[in-house]
Protein backbone atom coordinates (compact mmCIF):
# COMPACT_ATOMS: atom_id res chain seq x y z
CA UNK A 1 0.00 0.00 0.00
CA UNK A 2 2.63 2.32 0.73
CA UNK A 3 4.16 1.67 -2.50
CA UNK A 4 1.07 2.49 -4.18
CA UNK A 5 0.51 5.46 -2.51
CA UNK A 6 4.19 6.64 -3.34
CA UNK A 7 3.70 5.81 -6.94
CA UNK A 8 0.88 7.72 -7.19
CA UNK A 9 1.65 11.16 -5.03
CA UNK A 10 2.88 12.58 -7.88
CA UNK A 11 0.26 12.00 -10.00
CA UNK A 12 -1.64 13.31 -7.26
CA UNK A 13 -0.18 17.08 -6.38
CA UNK A 14 -0.40 17.01 -10.08
CA UNK A 15 -4.04 16.55 -10.45
CA UNK A 16 -4.05 19.44 -6.67
CA UNK A 17 -1.69 21.88 -9.05
CA UNK A 18 -4.31 21.53 -12.30
CA UNK A 19 -7.30 21.71 -10.13
CA UNK A 20 -5.73 24.63 -8.33
CA UNK A 21 -4.90 26.95 -11.69
CA UNK A 22 -6.58 29.59 -12.10
CA UNK A 23 -8.32 30.40 -15.23
CA UNK A 24 -11.85 31.39 -16.44
CA UNK A 25 -13.79 30.14 -19.52
CA UNK A 26 -15.77 33.45 -20.94
CA UNK A 27 -19.07 32.11 -22.89
CA UNK A 28 -20.01 35.04 -25.06
CA UNK A 29 -23.80 33.31 -24.98
CA UNK A 30 -25.74 35.67 -27.69
CA UNK A 31 -24.88 37.79 -30.25
CA UNK A 32 -26.79 39.89 -32.87
CA UNK A 33 -29.22 37.92 -35.16
CA UNK A 34 -27.26 39.37 -38.03
CA UNK A 35 -23.94 38.59 -37.02
CA UNK A 36 -21.72 37.09 -40.16
CA UNK A 37 -21.78 33.34 -39.10
CA UNK A 38 -17.92 33.29 -41.13
CA UNK A 39 -16.73 36.24 -38.57
CA UNK A 40 -14.27 35.18 -35.51
CA UNK A 41 -14.46 36.75 -32.48
CA UNK A 42 -11.57 37.66 -30.13
CA UNK A 43 -10.94 39.32 -26.79
CA UNK A 44 -9.10 42.34 -26.69
CA UNK A 45 -8.00 43.75 -23.18
CA UNK A 46 -5.01 44.66 -20.92
CA UNK A 47 -3.68 40.77 -21.00
CA UNK A 48 -2.82 41.57 -24.98
CA UNK A 49 -2.35 45.11 -24.71
CA UNK A 50 -6.02 45.89 -27.01
CA UNK A 51 -5.17 43.80 -29.75
CA UNK A 52 -8.36 43.27 -30.95
CA UNK A 53 -7.34 40.93 -33.56
CA UNK A 54 -5.02 38.77 -31.24
CA UNK A 55 -5.07 35.35 -32.44
CA UNK A 56 -4.26 33.53 -29.02
CA UNK A 57 -7.31 35.04 -28.05
CA UNK A 58 -9.97 33.95 -30.53
CA UNK A 59 -12.81 32.53 -29.77
CA UNK A 60 -13.84 29.23 -30.73
CA UNK A 61 -17.48 28.67 -31.86
CA UNK A 62 -19.62 26.15 -30.33
CA UNK A 63 -23.24 27.33 -31.67
CA UNK A 64 -25.03 29.08 -33.53
CA UNK A 65 -24.55 32.72 -31.47
CA UNK A 66 -22.39 30.52 -28.89
CA UNK A 67 -18.82 30.94 -28.67
CA UNK A 68 -16.14 30.40 -26.10
CA UNK A 69 -12.52 30.98 -24.68
CA UNK A 70 -10.77 29.52 -21.72
CA UNK A 71 -7.47 31.25 -20.72
CA UNK A 72 -5.51 31.32 -17.30
CA UNK A 73 -5.87 34.38 -15.40
CA UNK A 74 -3.18 36.13 -13.08
CA UNK A 75 -4.04 37.58 -9.98
CA UNK A 76 -5.73 41.39 -10.85
CA UNK A 77 -8.49 42.31 -12.74
CA UNK A 78 -8.97 41.36 -16.46
CA UNK A 79 -10.00 44.36 -18.23
CA UNK A 80 -11.88 43.31 -22.16
CA UNK A 81 -13.72 43.62 -25.20
CA UNK A 82 -15.18 41.46 -27.54
CA UNK A 83 -14.57 42.32 -31.08
CA UNK A 84 -14.53 40.84 -34.83
CA UNK A 85 -11.39 41.33 -35.59
CA UNK A 86 -11.08 45.30 -35.48
CA UNK A 87 -12.41 48.23 -33.43
CA UNK A 88 -14.59 49.23 -36.48
CA UNK A 89 -15.99 45.72 -35.32
CA UNK A 90 -16.22 45.97 -31.85
CA UNK A 91 -18.82 45.55 -29.52
CA UNK A 92 -21.74 48.13 -28.54
CA UNK A 93 -24.67 48.41 -26.12
CA UNK A 94 -27.95 47.77 -28.05
CA UNK A 95 -28.31 51.51 -29.15
CA UNK A 96 -24.73 51.68 -30.75
CA UNK A 97 -23.95 53.86 -27.90
CA UNK A 98 -20.20 53.22 -26.44
CA UNK A 99 -19.80 50.14 -24.19
CA UNK A 100 -17.19 50.33 -21.34
CA UNK A 101 -14.76 47.73 -20.42
CA UNK A 102 -16.03 44.53 -18.96
CA UNK A 103 -13.64 43.55 -16.11
CA UNK A 104 -13.23 40.37 -14.04
CA UNK A 105 -11.78 39.56 -10.61
CA UNK A 106 -9.41 36.38 -10.71
CA UNK A 107 -10.47 33.73 -8.52
CA UNK A 108 -8.37 30.70 -7.32
CA UNK A 109 -9.62 27.31 -9.65
CA UNK A 110 -11.69 27.28 -12.54
CA UNK A 111 -14.64 29.63 -13.27
CA UNK A 112 -17.13 30.41 -15.99
CA UNK A 113 -18.40 33.49 -17.02
CA UNK A 114 -21.57 33.99 -19.26
CA UNK A 115 -21.95 37.38 -21.35
CA UNK A 116 -23.55 38.62 -23.61
CA UNK A 117 -22.87 41.06 -26.84
CA UNK A 118 -25.63 43.20 -27.27
CA UNK A 119 -24.47 44.86 -30.92
CA UNK A 120 -21.47 45.51 -33.04
CA UNK A 121 -20.21 48.78 -34.24
CA UNK A 122 -20.56 48.56 -37.85
CA UNK A 123 -23.91 47.86 -37.20
CA UNK A 124 -24.75 51.63 -36.30
CA UNK A 125 -22.58 53.88 -39.57
CA UNK A 126 -25.12 56.68 -38.23
CA UNK A 127 -23.81 56.59 -34.69
CA UNK A 128 -20.87 58.25 -34.24
CA UNK A 129 -18.54 60.48 -32.46
CA UNK A 130 -18.17 63.53 -32.39
CA UNK A 131 -14.79 64.99 -33.79
CA UNK A 132 -13.16 66.74 -31.10
CA UNK A 133 -9.25 67.34 -32.63
CA UNK A 134 -8.63 71.40 -32.29
CA UNK A 135 -8.05 73.59 -35.43
CA UNK A 136 -4.74 73.53 -35.78
CA UNK A 137 -4.51 69.40 -35.94
CA UNK A 138 -4.57 68.05 -39.36
CA UNK A 139 -4.22 64.59 -41.37
CA UNK A 140 -0.68 65.13 -43.00
CA UNK A 141 -1.70 61.95 -44.87
CA UNK A 142 -3.60 59.19 -44.48
CA UNK A 143 -1.54 56.72 -46.68
CA UNK A 144 2.12 58.31 -45.35
CA UNK A 145 3.83 55.67 -47.61
CA UNK A 146 6.49 53.39 -45.21
CA UNK A 147 9.03 52.25 -47.42
CA UNK A 148 10.94 49.85 -43.98
CA UNK A 149 7.56 48.58 -43.25
CA UNK A 150 5.92 48.20 -47.52
CA UNK A 151 2.80 49.80 -46.23
CA UNK A 152 1.12 53.20 -45.61
CA UNK A 153 -0.38 55.39 -42.54
CA UNK A 154 -2.21 58.10 -41.45
CA UNK A 155 -0.04 60.74 -39.92
CA UNK A 156 -1.25 63.71 -38.03
CA UNK A 157 0.00 66.41 -37.35
CA UNK A 158 0.00 69.33 -34.67
CA UNK A 159 1.20 73.04 -35.31
CA UNK A 160 1.16 75.42 -32.40
CA UNK A 161 -0.99 78.44 -32.50
CA UNK A 162 1.94 80.79 -33.48
CA UNK A 163 2.71 78.54 -36.26
CA UNK A 164 1.37 81.01 -38.68
CA UNK A 165 2.34 84.19 -38.01
CA UNK A 166 5.28 83.50 -36.14
CA UNK A 167 8.62 82.73 -38.45
CA UNK A 168 10.03 80.70 -35.19
CA UNK A 169 11.27 77.13 -35.29
CA UNK A 170 9.95 74.88 -33.20
CA UNK A 171 10.69 71.54 -31.03
CA UNK A 172 8.97 68.31 -32.48
CA UNK A 173 7.61 65.53 -30.24
CA UNK A 174 6.51 62.31 -32.35
CA UNK A 175 3.82 59.93 -30.93
CA UNK A 176 2.65 56.57 -31.49
CA UNK A 177 -1.14 55.48 -31.63
CA UNK A 178 -2.07 58.59 -33.08
CA UNK A 179 -5.40 57.41 -33.32
CA UNK A 180 -5.93 58.46 -29.30
CA UNK A 181 -4.11 61.21 -29.38
CA UNK A 182 -6.17 64.04 -30.73
CA UNK A 183 -9.82 63.47 -32.02
CA UNK A 184 -12.38 61.02 -29.46
CA UNK A 185 -14.05 59.82 -33.08
CA UNK A 186 -11.19 57.60 -33.95
CA UNK A 187 -10.04 56.76 -30.57
CA UNK A 188 -11.59 52.93 -29.16
CA UNK A 189 -11.14 54.22 -25.50
CA UNK A 190 -10.74 58.06 -24.95
CA UNK A 191 -8.12 60.52 -26.44
CA UNK A 192 -5.10 61.87 -24.36
CA UNK A 193 -6.40 65.38 -25.46
CA UNK A 194 -2.64 66.92 -26.72
CA UNK A 195 -3.81 69.73 -28.65
CA UNK A 196 -6.36 70.90 -26.03
CA UNK A 197 -3.46 70.81 -23.37
CA UNK A 198 -0.36 72.46 -25.47
CA UNK A 199 -2.94 75.26 -26.53
CA UNK A 200 -4.64 75.97 -23.14
CA UNK A 201 -1.65 75.06 -20.78
CA UNK A 202 1.68 76.06 -22.74
CA UNK A 203 1.25 78.05 -25.98
CA UNK A 204 -0.30 80.55 -23.88
CA UNK A 205 3.10 80.65 -22.14
CA UNK A 206 5.50 80.49 -25.48
CA UNK A 207 5.98 76.68 -25.07
CA UNK A 208 5.56 75.12 -28.47
CA UNK A 209 6.22 72.14 -30.14
CA UNK A 210 4.70 70.37 -33.64
CA UNK A 211 3.38 66.77 -32.62
CA UNK A 212 3.65 64.46 -34.73
CA UNK A 213 1.30 61.64 -34.54
CA UNK A 214 1.74 58.44 -36.47
CA UNK A 215 -1.50 55.66 -36.12
CA UNK A 216 -0.93 52.31 -35.19
CA UNK A 217 -1.67 49.66 -37.98
CA UNK A 218 -4.63 47.97 -35.69
CA UNK A 219 -3.47 44.43 -35.76
CA UNK A 220 -0.21 45.26 -36.78
CA UNK A 221 0.58 46.99 -33.26
CA UNK A 222 2.06 44.37 -31.86
CA UNK A 223 4.59 43.73 -34.33
CA UNK A 224 5.43 47.14 -35.14
CA UNK A 225 6.02 48.22 -31.35
CA UNK A 226 8.75 45.87 -30.36
CA UNK A 227 12.10 44.58 -32.41
CA UNK A 228 11.56 41.27 -30.34
CA UNK A 229 9.04 38.52 -31.52
CA UNK A 230 7.06 36.83 -28.81
CA UNK A 231 5.84 33.75 -29.60
CA UNK A 232 2.29 34.32 -27.84
CA UNK A 233 1.49 38.12 -28.78
CA UNK A 234 3.79 38.68 -31.85
CA UNK A 235 6.56 41.33 -32.58
CA UNK A 236 10.05 41.68 -34.48
CA UNK A 237 9.13 44.48 -37.01
CA UNK A 238 9.92 47.25 -34.10
CA UNK A 239 13.29 48.26 -36.13
CA UNK A 240 11.48 48.53 -39.43
CA UNK A 241 9.62 50.88 -37.29
CA UNK A 242 11.83 53.22 -35.68
CA UNK A 243 13.68 53.31 -39.25
CA UNK A 244 10.90 54.63 -40.45
CA UNK A 245 10.76 57.23 -38.16
CA UNK A 246 14.75 58.64 -38.68
CA UNK A 247 15.05 57.46 -42.03
CA UNK A 248 12.19 59.16 -43.78
CA UNK A 249 9.36 60.16 -41.63
CA UNK A 250 11.38 62.82 -39.38
CA UNK A 251 13.40 63.77 -43.07
CA UNK A 252 10.24 64.89 -44.57
CA UNK A 253 8.86 66.57 -41.32
CA UNK A 254 12.26 68.56 -40.89
CA UNK A 255 12.07 69.61 -45.00
CA UNK A 256 8.20 70.49 -44.81
CA UNK A 257 7.82 72.71 -41.63
CA UNK A 258 10.12 75.07 -39.40
CA UNK A 259 11.81 72.19 -36.66
CA UNK A 260 14.31 72.71 -34.55
CA UNK A 261 15.84 69.41 -35.51
CA UNK A 262 18.48 69.05 -33.31
CA UNK A 263 18.28 66.24 -30.64
CA UNK A 264 17.97 68.81 -27.92
CA UNK A 265 14.83 69.54 -29.49
CA UNK A 266 13.33 66.15 -30.81
CA UNK A 267 11.37 64.08 -28.55
CA UNK A 268 9.30 60.46 -28.65
CA UNK A 269 6.34 59.24 -26.50
CA UNK A 270 4.06 56.93 -25.77
CA UNK A 271 2.04 54.53 -23.87
CA UNK A 272 2.06 50.41 -23.10
CA UNK A 273 3.84 48.99 -26.30
CA UNK A 274 4.45 52.79 -27.77
CA UNK A 275 6.28 53.18 -24.38
CA UNK A 276 8.51 50.51 -25.10
CA UNK A 277 9.26 51.42 -28.81
CA UNK A 278 9.99 55.18 -27.53
CA UNK A 279 12.74 53.84 -24.89
CA UNK A 280 13.89 51.64 -27.89
CA UNK A 281 13.89 54.45 -30.59
CA UNK A 282 15.67 57.05 -28.08
CA UNK A 283 18.68 54.40 -27.12
CA UNK A 284 18.83 52.93 -30.75
CA UNK A 285 19.28 56.96 -31.94
CA UNK A 286 20.84 58.67 -29.52
CA UNK A 287 21.97 60.70 -32.15
CA UNK A 288 18.18 61.89 -33.13
CA UNK A 289 16.49 61.69 -29.68
CA UNK A 290 16.94 64.27 -27.07
CA UNK A 291 13.73 63.09 -25.14
CA UNK A 292 11.75 60.04 -24.41
CA UNK A 293 8.43 59.95 -22.40
CA UNK A 294 7.77 56.36 -21.63
CA UNK A 295 4.08 55.54 -20.08
CA UNK A 296 3.26 52.56 -18.87
CA UNK A 297 5.96 50.58 -20.87
CA UNK A 298 4.85 47.20 -21.83
CA UNK A 299 8.30 45.21 -21.27
CA UNK A 300 6.97 41.69 -19.87
CA UNK A 301 5.69 41.71 -23.69
CA UNK A 302 9.50 41.92 -24.31
CA UNK A 303 12.02 40.65 -21.92
CA UNK A 304 14.58 40.73 -24.39
CA UNK A 305 14.68 44.68 -23.90
CA UNK A 306 16.81 44.25 -20.73
CA UNK A 307 19.34 42.28 -22.19
CA UNK A 308 19.39 45.18 -24.94
CA UNK A 309 19.17 48.08 -21.98
CA UNK A 310 22.47 46.22 -19.92
CA UNK A 311 24.63 46.37 -23.44
CA UNK A 312 23.39 49.86 -24.37
CA UNK A 313 25.47 52.60 -23.09
CA UNK A 314 22.31 55.70 -23.13
CA UNK A 315 23.56 59.44 -24.27
CA UNK A 316 24.37 61.37 -21.07
CA UNK A 317 21.96 64.16 -22.17
CA UNK A 318 19.29 61.98 -22.82
CA UNK A 319 16.34 63.08 -20.79
CA UNK A 320 13.59 59.86 -19.82
CA UNK A 321 10.67 60.17 -18.03
CA UNK A 322 9.46 56.91 -16.56
CA UNK A 323 5.76 56.96 -15.32
CA UNK A 324 2.99 54.63 -14.83
CA UNK A 325 0.17 53.14 -12.10
CA UNK A 326 0.11 50.70 -9.26
CA UNK A 327 -3.14 49.53 -10.77
CA UNK A 328 -1.81 48.34 -13.63
CA UNK A 329 -1.05 44.87 -13.15
CA UNK A 330 1.76 43.03 -10.84
CA UNK A 331 4.16 42.97 -13.42
CA UNK A 332 4.28 47.15 -14.62
CA UNK A 333 5.85 48.61 -11.57
CA UNK A 334 8.49 45.91 -10.82
CA UNK A 335 9.73 45.95 -14.40
CA UNK A 336 9.85 49.94 -14.70
CA UNK A 337 11.96 49.88 -11.48
CA UNK A 338 13.60 46.94 -13.41
CA UNK A 339 14.57 49.35 -15.99
CA UNK A 340 15.05 52.61 -14.49
CA UNK A 341 18.28 50.68 -12.62
CA UNK A 342 19.61 49.12 -15.88
CA UNK A 343 19.45 52.67 -17.34
CA UNK A 344 21.11 54.05 -14.35
CA UNK A 345 24.06 51.39 -14.30
CA UNK A 346 24.66 52.09 -17.44
CA UNK A 347 25.69 55.48 -17.29
CA UNK A 348 22.54 57.66 -17.51
CA UNK A 349 22.70 60.70 -14.64
CA UNK A 350 19.98 60.27 -12.50
CA UNK A 351 19.20 64.09 -12.81
CA UNK A 352 17.70 62.87 -16.83
CA UNK A 353 15.59 59.93 -15.71
CA UNK A 354 12.67 60.89 -14.06
CA UNK A 355 10.91 57.92 -11.92
CA UNK A 356 6.93 58.15 -10.59
CA UNK A 357 4.48 55.62 -9.75
CA UNK A 358 1.02 56.38 -8.83
CA UNK A 359 -1.07 54.61 -6.26
CA UNK A 360 -4.81 55.40 -8.18
CA UNK A 361 -2.51 55.25 -11.68
CA UNK A 362 -4.81 52.30 -14.22
CA UNK A 363 -3.81 51.51 -17.87
CA UNK A 364 -6.09 53.59 -19.80
CA UNK A 365 -5.96 57.11 -21.83
CA UNK A 366 -7.42 59.05 -18.99
CA UNK A 367 -4.69 58.41 -16.48
CA UNK A 368 -1.95 59.35 -19.47
CA UNK A 369 -4.03 62.08 -20.32
CA UNK A 370 -3.64 63.36 -16.89
CA UNK A 371 0.27 62.87 -16.84
CA UNK A 372 1.07 64.23 -19.87
CA UNK A 373 1.11 68.02 -18.93
CA UNK A 374 3.68 66.76 -16.83
CA UNK A 375 5.89 64.55 -18.48
CA UNK A 376 6.09 67.16 -21.34
CA UNK A 377 6.75 70.00 -19.08
CA UNK A 378 10.11 68.17 -17.77
CA UNK A 379 10.93 66.66 -20.78
CA UNK A 380 10.80 70.04 -23.06
CA UNK A 381 10.86 73.04 -20.42
CA UNK A 382 12.81 72.24 -17.80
Amino acid sequence: MRNLLGWLSPFLLLFIALAAEAQVTIEVVTVPANTPGTDTLFLAGNLNNWNPKSQPHAFRKIADNRYTLTLPVAEGQLEYKITRGSWEKGETKGNGAGRGNRTYKAKQGRDTLRIEVENWQDNFPSVTKDHTASANVKILSNEFWMPQLEKSRRIWLYLPPSYATSGKKYPVLYMHDGQNLFDSFYSFSGEWGIDETLNEQFAPEGREVIVVGIDNGGEERMNEYTPWHNQKMGGGKGDAYVDFLVQTLKPYIDSHYRTLPGKEHTGIAGSSMGGLISLYAALKYPQVYGKAGIFSPAFWVSPEFYKYAAQTKPAKDLRIFLVAGAKEGEKMVPDMKRMRDLLLKQGLPAANLKYEVHEDGEHKEAYWQREFPRVFKWLFFQ
